[in-house]
């Protein structure tokens, strides 16, 4: 299997946004991010405080939390404030949901603070993303999976231009998949 890269930047700036790796003050923000009933809805549920931050302290800490390449905070560009996350990176090839023949692909993931809902930061975040990643990366398929009850998320993806292809059992719930090629965000 060969070794999918993914965007190496580490910091991605956009008119509002900046996609960069995690500080120490973004700890609330990542807490926040998992407890939110609403922001979990789609993506497992939400999980206790106390679950979450004995998790984050002990095994990822905010260092790590977007240490891996591809994996980026998203902060407003005026208060540093972290707003949500953003994730393009090699999708698992032993999760269902592929379009290629070797299950190599690129996969798009977000998640924004409810209070960052509606503003159209996802989409900012994600094209921004997605552009920095034509620019530096050979052509390749673009991945974005959600579960089929998410209309926001469906939305957003069809806004971005990505097209659903397929829908498949993950989670306990249906999944989505939508694919795009990355040489459409060249500019």
């Amino acid at each position: 299997m060969s070794q999918l890269r993914t965007l190496s930047a580490t910091e991605v700036p956009s008119e509002r946004l900046l996609l960069r790796k995690a500080h120490d003050a973004d700890r609330e923000g990542f807490i926040e991010l998992y407890t939110d009933p609403e922001v979990q809805a789609y993506i497992g549920g939400p999980q206790p405080r106390s679950d979450v931050e004995q998790r984050f302290d002990a095994a990822i800490g905010t260092a790590n939390a977007t240490s891996r390449p591809g994996n980026y905070v998203i902060a407003d560009n005026t208060t540093n404030r972290l707003i949500g996350t953003l994730m393009l990176a090699c999708r698992p090839t032993d999760h269902p949901g592929h379009v290629t023949e070797d299950g190599e692909a690129l996969e798009l993931g977000y998640v924004l603070r409810r209070s960052a809902w509606g503003a159209g930061f996802a989409f900012e975040a994600a094209t921004v993303a997605l552009r920095a990643a034509a620019d530096e990366l050979p052509d390749q398929p673009v991945l974005v999976v959600t579960q089929t009850a998410n209309k926001r998320s469906l939305k957003l993806a069809a806004r971005l231009g990505f097209c659903p292809i397929s829908t498949f059992e993950e989670f306990g719930a249906e999944q989505t998949l939508c694919t795009a090629p990355l040489s459409m965000f060249r500019i």
